[in-house]
Parts: C-alpha cells; sequence; structure tokens
C-alpha cells in the first residue's frame, strides 16, 4: 500500500459539464482537477458558484505552451486568479490550486496564495529540452507541492524525471515527478509506490487531459495503483509501440487472482540498447524498479537475445524470445509464442501434417510460426515486404521465400495463410492487410496474428470470400498462459485472463 492520491482531471468548454464531470470523477478520484482552460468569463462564474464536492479539488488554468488549451497570457492568467480570490463565495481554503512556474512573478500581486494549497508546476512539451535541476530548484518548495512533467518518446527517457522523486524524499519534499505519452505511462503507474504525491488519470478512455493518462478505473482496478509498494514485482511489455496492447488487461487480473504483489506495465521504446542499460541490466541501470520479466513483442524479439544470461533450447532453435525472466540478477529468455500459435492452429485446423501453410512476415513472430508449423509436419512457404530479411529467413529454415504474391492464386499452391505482420493492427496499420479478398478464394482458414482490434482488415477479406478465418486472441492468451507459468510457477489462470483481454478488447 501507499498515500498517494489519484488526481481525475476532467475539461470542458463549458461550465455545466465540467461540473457534471466532476460529479462523475467522485467515485473514483481522491482528488478532481477541474480544467479551467477554455472557459470564458460566464462559464467561470457559473463554475465559481459550484465548487463544492465531497472530494478535494484541484483547480488549474493551463496555458498552451505548458500543455493546456489556454490562449490567456501571463497577466489574464493572473487576473483570473485574482478573480477566483475576490469571489465571495468559494471556499478558498479547501481548495487546491495548480500554478505554473511563470507565475512566481505574480506572488506579489497574488498575495493570497500564500494561505492556499498549491501545487506549482513545470511542464516540457514534445521537443523541449528539460532543465530538470532548474525545474526542481523553481517549484519544490516546503510549503509548495512539486510537480515535473516531461514528454517522452521511449521508456527509458523518462529515467531523468524519475530520479527526482529519490531527490525529493531526501530533502523531505512532495513531488509529483511523471512522464506523458505512452512511453511515459509506467511512471503514471509507479509512480505512487516510489513516493510520488499524486498520479494523474483520465475520467474515462477518451478523456484524457495529457497524453499518455490512463482511466482511473484502470489505474484502480487493473494496475492497482493504490496497493503497489517498492516490494512489488513488476513485470511490462517492452516494444516499440505499446498502445494497442492488451497485455496489461491478461496479466495484472491474473497476479490479483493468485494474490501476487506484482504488475505488468507497457514500456515502449524503440531503442533497446538504451532501455535495457538506463533500465534493466544490474551493471548499468539508472533506477530500481523491481522488474522481475517482460513480455517482448515488435521489433525487439530477435535484438533482445544479446542482452539475456541464459536462452532455452528452444527459443534458441526459433532465434526469437518473446519472454525474459529475471532472477537472482539473471536474465533467462523463453519463447511461447510458438506454443501459442501452433495449439490454436491445431485447434481451428486439424491435423497439420501435409498442411501447405503461406506465412507472411519475416520477425520474430514469424519466425515462431514457422519453426512450430514444420515440427507439426506443414509446409512453408515465406512471404515478406523485405526481400532480405525474407530471404535470409527461407534459407535459415530452408523453406522457399515467395516474393510478392503477384498474379498468383494462393489456392493453388496453399491451404492455410497465416499473417505474422504487424498489418491490420489497430492505429496507423489498421486498414491494411497481406491479402485482399479476390486472392483468397479456395483457401482452407485464413490466421491472422493481430488480435486488437478482433476483426481486422485481412479477417473481414476473408469473410467475403467465403473463407474460415480466426484471429490472434487464441494465440495471445495461449502464450500468455504460458509466460504466467514460467515467471510465477503457478499454473496460470486462463479463464480470467481470457475474461480481462476480452473485456479490454470488447466495444465500450
Amino acid at each position: 500500500m501507499n498515500n498517494a492520491k489519484i488526481c481525475v482531471s476532467v475539461f470542458s468548454e463549458d461550465a455545466e459539464s465540467l461540473i457534471g464531470m466532476m460529479r462523475r470523477a467522485e467515485s473514483v478520484a481522491d482528488v478532481i482537477e477541474l480544467r479551467f482552460d477554455v472557459l470564458d468569463s460566464e462559464n467561470v462564474r457559473i463554475a465559481f458558484e459550484q465548487l463544492v464536492s465531497e472530494k478535494q479539488i484541484l483547480l488549474t488554468m493551463r496555458p498552451t505552451e505548458q500543455g493546456g488549451h489556454s490562449t490567456r497570457d501571463l497577466t489574464s492568467r493572473i487576473g483570473f486568479w485574482m478573480e477566483y480570490a475576490l469571489h465571495r463565495n468559494i471556499d478558498h481554503g479547501s481548495i487546491w490550486i495548480d500554478h505554473e512556474y511563470d507565475l512566481i512573478p505574480g506572488k506579489d500581486l497574488m498575495f493570497w496564495v500564500d494561505q492556499c494549497f498549491v501545487v506549482r508546476s513545470r511542464h516540457y512539451l514534445d521537443g523541449e529540452i528539460a532543465n530538470l535541476d532548474k525545474a526542481y530548484d523553481t517549484v519544490v518548495s516546503e510549503e509548495e507541492v512539486g510537480k515535473i512533467v516531461v514528454a517522452v518518446e521511449n521508456a527509458e527517457d523518462a529515467v531523468d524525471v524519475w530520479k527526482l522523486l529519490a531527490r525529493a524524499a531526501k530533502d523531505g519534499r512532495r513531488l509529483t515527478a511523471l512522464a506523458m505519452g505512452e512511453a511515459g505511462k509506467w511512471t503514471r503507474i509507479l509512480g505512487p509506490a516510489h513516493g510520488a504525491f499524486m498520479t494523474y488519470a483520465a475520467l474515462e478512455p477518451g478523456g484524457e487531459t495529457a497524453p499518455g493518462q490512463l482511466a482511473a478505473e484502470d489505474l484502480t482496478d487493473i494496475f492497482r495503483v493504490r496497493e503497489l509498494d517498492q516490494d512489488t514485482a513488476v513485470y511490462g511489455i517492452i516494444a516499440g509501440k505499446t498502445d494497442y496492447s492488451a497485455s496489461p488487461w491478461m496479466h495484472n487480473p491474473a497476479f490479483r487472482s493468485a494474490g501476487l504483489n506484482a504488475v505488468f506495465v507497457p514500456l515502449q521504446t524503440n531503442d533497446l540498447d538504451s532501455f535495457m542499460k538506463r533500465m534493466v541490466l544490474p551493471a548499468s541501470r539508472e533506477v530500481e524498479l523491481n522488474f522481475h520479466g517482460f513480455s517482448v513483442t515488435n521489433p525487439h524479439k530477435q535484438a533482445i537475445i544479446q542482452y539475456l544470461d541464459e536462452v532455452d533450447e528452444a527459443a534458441a532453435k526459433i532465434g526469437a524470445v518473446n519472454t525474459v525472466k529475471i532472477e537472482n540478477g539473471k536474465l533467462y529468455g523463453y519463447n511461447t509464442d510458438a506454443h501459442g500459435f501452433i495449439s490454436t492452429l491445431k485447434h481451428e485446423y486439424g491435423e497439420l501434417s501435409g498442411a501447405r501453410v503461406a506465412l507472411f512476415g519475416a520477425g520474430g513472430a514469424a519466425r515462431a510460426c514457422a519453426a512450430a508449423l514444420l515440427d507439426a509436419g506443414a509446409s512453408v512457404g515465406i512471404f515478406a515486404r523485405s526481400e532480405e530479411r525474407g530471404t535470409a529467413l527461407a534459407n535459415e529454415i530452408d523453406v522457399p521465400f515467395e516474393g510478392r504474391v503477384g498474379e498468383r492464386k494462393m489456392a493453388d499452391d496453399f491451404d492455410i495463410i497465416v499473417n505474422a505482420t504487424p498489418l491490420g493492427t489497430a492505429g496507423s496499420n489498421a486498414e491494411y492487410c497481406v491479402l485482399s479478398g479476390p486472392e483468397l478464394g479456395g483457401i482452407k482458414l485464413v490466421y491472422d496474428l493481430v488480435y486488437n482490434p478482433p476483426e481486422t482488415t485481412l479477417i473481414r477479406e476473408a469473410k467475403a470470400a467465403g473463407v474460415p478465418a480466426v484471429n490472434g486472441l487464441g494465440m495471445m492468451i495461449e502464450q500468455g498462459a504460458k509466460q504466467f507459468e514460467i515467471w510465477t510457477d503457478q499454473q496460470a489462470p486462463v479463464d480470467i485472463m481470457r475474461a480481462g483481454i476480452e473485456k479490454r478488447l470488447s466495444p465500450s
């Protein structure tokens, strides 16, 4: 357990909507941040009349240069706070206020601020060089709570702002230090266990007031933020892109069901070497997060091997690792993709001996699929956008490289189509697929390893062609269950894992 607070941040362009959000947030928040960024004078007046809640209120007027929406200049913002101070019907002593660092010169005008509970904040946005020592000296004091936020592209970029929590603890100061963006989510989840004064959340998915905010319900129920401590075993998914991943909604309910003090977090990075050196490897890491293991996915399944102390025989044969266990300071690599893939395929297709499979992809997932297919007696042909990578994989496992589809009728040469590429994944790849409907005619089964969204473009094309199709959800659950068993030495609660991921992927 820890003492940090979940602050739900809400934003609206009209007062009644803002106050309505405040009422809804009362059931999930410890603190409710009301963002006054774009309220006009009349809506400000209406909101000021209703600043009463059963939960702690935090008022914010965030300018655009600090990541907000207000276009007011410094003088106008000081005027807003003076208007707030002079309002007779507000219980000023019961309300917290967020003042950006640039309002400090206005303190002589705003003498009343000394009587208030102040969060003094500094935000560094995308592309802005962060001077964290200066920020710390500016916003952290004995009287006020400091808040320092940095936008990051990779998980390890948040290490420097994370270190400020230890500095604040040593100084006996209150500080919220976190990183914005998908790559900074781990700081929002783990911060409370490491002394952060607050962590910020959205009221609901899609209601984020800053990049990387998680929904308050997820912070509480999935990541169990209030229950974490510095002894919590931390697991995570290492990927170049993690926003599509439902792994936390599968593994965290499993940890909870097993009564484990453990959490699974997203760890987005495109620089695996920097991530491993700064955050993981005992000889060089700069922070101690109590990592116990990782799920590894695109594009790091092959590259991760060089950082491991041992790799099991199956993963070494495949040449790709999707699971890392950390035990007694050593990193052990495994591959559960092959198990998850082939068990699901056999369930859907039946006996694979003699089956002809067109495998699209040349990365770590494709390697696992190819190895499992060959072990099952199937024949495999490799298709890949990169001739170099496709040829290399085909030569390595002694199967033909088929190149691109071209004009051929796929059913003449293949029974099964397997997509082991990211094409079709939620986000920028969602509308793409490896084959269209006319090219799928006559195929016996289409197996798309993508599970988010549940119905990909490829699966829609298959259905249109009258071809049976299955997504990667079954594989996701099977390989995840195997990961859980490797990490914990316990039997995986498969039904709970399936329910968690299906709930995450179901339409809201």
